[in-house]
């Protein structure tokens, strides 16, 4: 069966970084959109695997894109020939809100998986805690959207997560209103989806996450091994824990600040997020620990579900990403902070080749309401995913086959302005993506964060409420 047409790009188009997220999204780009290989340019400053775009037909470019020439590069690109352009912004250390503007100059459309700043941003020591947040970075995107209320598409945040998992939420939160009565009806806006979170008596949701993907060879010393960017993880493993704050909560983390402006959807934490734990849960495994790792959707998901009345926040919910990654990139974690953060030396992103076995289970975890905790997600193998696409490890393809999904949404959208993830209409994104993904399920379980806690040594616990975040920390 020929793969699935999801629209036509008829300009020129620019995807910005080839590492593992670029590599694994030009095939997929090639398969579902209509458009001229031979308009296709690849922008990256390391040329390693140019042979791999340019067997496709299209273009490459060893640039690195700066503060100083991303215009002069960019715009030459972008009005060459008739047809709207499309930037595909896959980079690190490529400013968003600047693509965003320069796509908004040119008239084009723009997807990008994070809102990146300039280089020295996350280890500016002259910045606040606070300044060096994802809520500061999403704040300044927020301000141009303001700015700039209208204009061609730029999909901002649409990954696996953020991304996927805002659309998860949606569909579980379908699922858990409907198994408790509240009916089946689709909200229509997002004041209506924020009310039926409320009504079904969601107290907060975590991106719950364990990466099982294991190499044939084991790690070596000072050596940082992931299964996608480690520029990526580290800066923002770096930067500190944050997580949206929920109105059910009864007081701060000791360490926990509140934001002086803004939308005050979120808190942050005098601590790197990649050296925070916290309990979750996910199928396979059940109960286990995270890394609160910041990320986009933690601040977004809680502000688009936040209930407003008479100018005051009458509910939100608590929302943070609970990570565990490959057994690796863990142990590259604990040799990474227990040398100061200091990077190790090399690194190394397991490839779809060196993978013998494992799964990514990505998905939300719905709790605190009466059927208590809800996950529902992706289970993506190393097995299936060779099947599906090349050149890519089951994370990579529910990162890039959601920006394939975001760049269909954006087609069918044009003139939308700069959007989130949690904009996006979440069944046709999931209706694109879910091919891609693997077994979609949604559990049911009976965990809670006192489980089996207080038994051989005394622990500061809420009883009365167990998805207080006082218990899903682990201090």
């Amino acid at each position: 069966m020929p793969p699935q047409i999801h629209g036509r790009i008829d300009g020129p188009i620019v995807m910005i970084g080839f590492g593992s997220i670029g590599r694994g999204t030009l095939p997929l780009l090639l398969r579902h959109f209509e458009c001229d290989p031979a308009r296709i340019t690849v922008l990256d400053p390391d040329d390693c695997h140019r042979g791999l775009a340019e067997k496709t037909g299209v273009r490459f470019a060893k640039t690195a894109l700066t503060r100083a020439n991303h215009r002069e590069v960019l715009l030459p690109l972008l009005n060459a020939g008739p047809g709207q352009g499309f930037v595909v912004n896959v980079s690190v250390d490529v400013s968003s809100t600047a693509i965003i503007e320069v796509c908004r100059e040119a008239n084009a459309l723009c997807i990008d998986t994070v809102i990146e700043p300039w280089p020295g941003f996350y280890t500016d020591g002259s910045l606040t805690v606070a300044q060096r947040s994802n809520y500061a970075l999403r704040e300044a995107l927020l301000a141009q959207r303001r700015a700039h209320p209208e204009g061609p598409t730029a999909v901002s945040c649409c990954g696996a997560n953020p991304g996927m998992v805002s659309w998860f939420v949606k569909q579980a939160l379908l699922d858990v209103a409907a198994a408790t009565g509240l009916g089946s009806v689709v909200p229509g806006s997002r004041a209506e989806w924020a009310k039926l979170m409320q009504r079904a008596g969601v107290k907060g949701i975590h991106i719950a996450e364990r990466d099982t993907q294991r190499s044939r060879t084991p790690k070596p010393v000072d050596t940082f091994i992931n299964t996608w960017s480690i520029d990526g993880f580290v800066s923002e493993g770096l930067q500190p824990a944050e997580l949206g704050w929920g109105t059910h909560e009864k007081e701060l983390p000791p360490d926990g600040r509140l934001h002086d402006a803004g939308c005050g959807a979120s808190i942050y934490l005098l601590r790197p997020g990649a050296n925070t734990r916290v309990r979750s849960w996910c199928p396979t495994p059940g109960p286990q620990y995270g890394f609160l790792v910041t990320h986009n959707e933690s601040i977004s998901i809680a502000d688009w579900f936040t209930v407003r009345e008479n100018g005051h926040v009458a509910y939100r919910p608590t929302c943070h990403y609970a990570y565990h990654p490959a057994s690796d990139a863990v142990l590259s974690l604990h040799e990474l902070f227990g040398s100061g953060s200091k990077r190790q030396s090399t690194g190394r992103i397991l490839d779809e080749n060196e993978i013998v076995d494992g799964i990514d289970e990505l998905g939300v975890l719905l709790y605190g309401h009466p059927k208590n905790a809800y996950w529902y997600g992706s289970r993506l193998s190393i097995e299936e995913t060779r099947r599906l696409a090349p050149y890519q490890n089951a994370t990579g393809l529910q990162v890039t086959s959601a920006v394939i999904a975001g760049m269909a949404w954006a087609l069918d959208n044009p003139r939308a302005g700069i959007v989130e993830a949690d904009d996006l209409d979440f069944r046709r994104c999931l209706e694109v993506q879910r091919p891609y993904l693997g077994p979609v399920t949604g559990v049911y379980t009976d965990w809670t964060p006192l489980r089996d806690r207080g038994t051989l040594f005394p622990e500061d616990l809420d009883e009365a409420d167990p998805w207080q975040f006082k218990n899903v920390i682990v201090r």
